[in-house]
Parts: C-alpha cells; structure tokens; sequence
C-alpha cells in the first residue's frame, strides 16, 4: 500500500530538450492571468497592446527576480559555481522576489506610458493569485514546497503510523490518491507522508481570487484597493502556510523565516496604501473607474 513511485515531472522529453511539469504549470498560471487582464483591462481603458507590451517587459523581469531572491537567501549554494546561478531548471525560485521585481518594474513602465497606476495593479494582483495556484502545482509533481510529516515527528520517532498518515490525507482531507501516493516521499528521516502545502497555499489562493471577483464588481472598493486585498491575504495565507514547510528560506541563521517577515511587511504595507488612496493618492470607486471607461 505504502509505495514509493513519484508522479514523473516530465511533461515531455524529446531527447534534446525536456519540458518539465512545473513550467507548464507556470505557464499555464500565466495565460490565464494574461486574458483575464486584457479582458478587465479593456473596462479600465488600458489597451491591449499597452498590457502586452508590459507583460514582455515584465515577466521576463519577474522571472529574474524570483531567481535572484532564492539565490541571495541561498548564496552558500553558488558561492563556489556562479554559473549554477543560471541554470533555472536546476530549481530554486522564490516568489516574493518576482512580486517585488514585478512591482517595481509596473510602476516605471505605467509612468513611461501614461498609465494610471492603480489601476494597472488592480490588473495584475488577480492574475498574481490565479498564477501562483497553478503555480503550486508545479511543485506538486517536483515533490517539493510540501510540510513536514504528518502528525508530526517526536525525539526522532513519528507520531503516526504509515496507516495513519495516509488516513489523514486520503480519508481526513478526502484527497485522491494520485495527490496522496506523490505525498510519500524521501525525507530526513525517510519514507513519510508530508503535508501537501503546495494544495493549501492552491486552494488559498483560488478563494482569494473568487473574493476579488467579486469585490471588484461591487461599491466597496476603489482603485487600487485589490492590490491591497491581494497583499493582506496572500500575506496572512503564506505566513501560516509557511511555519508547516520545511524548505524555507531564512535571514541568516536568525531562525526567523524570510516568506514570514515579508507576508507580515506586506499586511503593513497594505495597510498604509489603503489610507493613503483615500488621504494623499485619493482614487475613484473601482466600480466608477468601470462606468467612466463604458461612456
């Protein structure tokens, strides 16, 4: 019952290239994040060709920064091979690096064009959300981003049986044994069942994008305002998510995850954005940006 046979993470292999899992994943996470941009950027007057061209500039800028972010929290890994830094397929993402660079990359490029800001992120976060869950299973067929054993592990020994933790996954959390057998794998201390993060983060994420929706069809918000959402809710998610999983990133050898520290920036930073788009940045009700764009 207990076997160990991984799902492969090959999608496809010809020989003089493999293409894995994970970037179909990423790239299916992509596309769908584009059209529903182009879709709601056109409510919002911003072209296609505006969000294309953007989308050229920046997820390339993206993908860098997420590579960068691993590489700096994990330097002693390349210290000694500077070329290993490029080989992407090796693994070793992080995606709070590609938000950042993502931000920052919107912001000059929406001043160079003339493009309302806010507005332009209120584009991005949703697409943000629905990339990351498809993203997550990426790792899923990787065998990677998961938690620690289930029921946990005490002076050495774990706390459940094999039966147990599989009776957890499959019969607690109802989850089909495609997901379950892939979460039998190799760990420190051997062949368990681990926590499937990479589905709670998933499933999070999806909540969240349903949320925004709906919000942004509503009289509540402004522009502006999701971009805020995204931060409070991704932040909140990833930090708990975040203390089950046993390949964090760290700050040095604080202890203190470096996924933690930057969710709990981001509620803060949400915080703040939000009183200033009513104060200093003062910005229409999204649902009037919508109306203003179908005269």
């Amino acid at each position: 019952m207990h076997v160990f046979d991984p799902i492969s993470n090959v999608f496809l292999d010809l020989g003089f290239i493999t293409w894995y899992k994970y970037s179909v994943m990423i790239l299916i996470g992509l596309i769908i994040a584009i059209l529903l941009g182009l879709k709601e950027g056109k409510k919002l007057g911003i072209s296609a060709n505006d969000i294309i061209d953007g989308v050229i500039i920046v997820v390339p800028l993206s993908i860098i920064g997420t590579r960068l972010w691993y590489v700096i929290f994990e330097w002693q890994q390349y210290a000694g091979d500077l070329i290993s830094i490029f080989r992407i397929s090796d693994g070793g993402l992080a995606i709070h690096g590609g938000f950042i660079t993502a931000i920052i990359s919107s912001y000059f490029y929406t001043k160079y064009k003339g493009i309302n800001l806010f507005r332009a992120l209120d584009i991005i976060t949703p697409g943000f959300l629905i990339a990351q869950a498809f993203g997550r299973w990426g790792n899923f067929f990787n065998q990677e981003a998961h938690g620690g054993v289930i029921g946990g592990i005490t002076n050495g020994v774990e706390n459940y049986t094999l039966d147990q933790q599989r009776e957890f996954l499959s019969g607690t959390l109802h989850l089909p044994d495609y997901i379950t057998n892939n979460m039998y794998l190799y760990g420190p201390d051997g062949l368990n069942y681990y926590h499937p993060t990479f589905l709670y983060e998933s499933i999070w994420n999806l909540v969240g994008f349903g949320i925004m929706l709906v919000l942004r069809r509503t009289k509540l918000i402004r522009s502006g305002d999701l971009f805020a959402f995204y931060l409070v809710w991704y932040g909140v998610g990833r930090f708990f998510i975040e203390g089950m999983r046993t390949d964090s990133l760290y700050i040095g050898n604080t202890g203190l995850r470096t996924a933690q520290i930057i969710s709990l920036v981001m509620i803060v930073i949400a915080v703040i954005f939000v009183v200033l788009t009513r104060t200093v940045w003062k910005q229409m009700r999204y649902r009037d940006a919508l109306a203003e764009n179908a005269l």
